[in-house]
């Protein structure tokens, strides 16, 4: 369960990464994200951001449990 929990929080980073950068620097949204919702631009920045804000705290509760 925890590697699903962390494939999807590093398809979330790259999805908001890519839709960000995509935006800011080429006028038009990368990935899957931006056909889904229409987030504004800091929106792919948080998308980014929680999910590495949830994959390091898996990864913590992981170390924290000796494993």
């Amino acid at each position: 369960m925890r590697a699903l929990l962390g494939f999807a929080c590093v398809i979330a980073i790259v999805q908001g990464a890519g839709g960000f950068i995509g935006r800011v620097w080429f006028d038009n949204e990368w990935g899957f994200l931006g056909r889904l919702v229409d987030l504004p631009t800091w929106g792919y920045l948080a998308v980014a951001g929680l999910a590495a804000v949830v994959l390091l705290a898996s990864e913590a509760a992981h170390k924290r449990e000796g494993g």
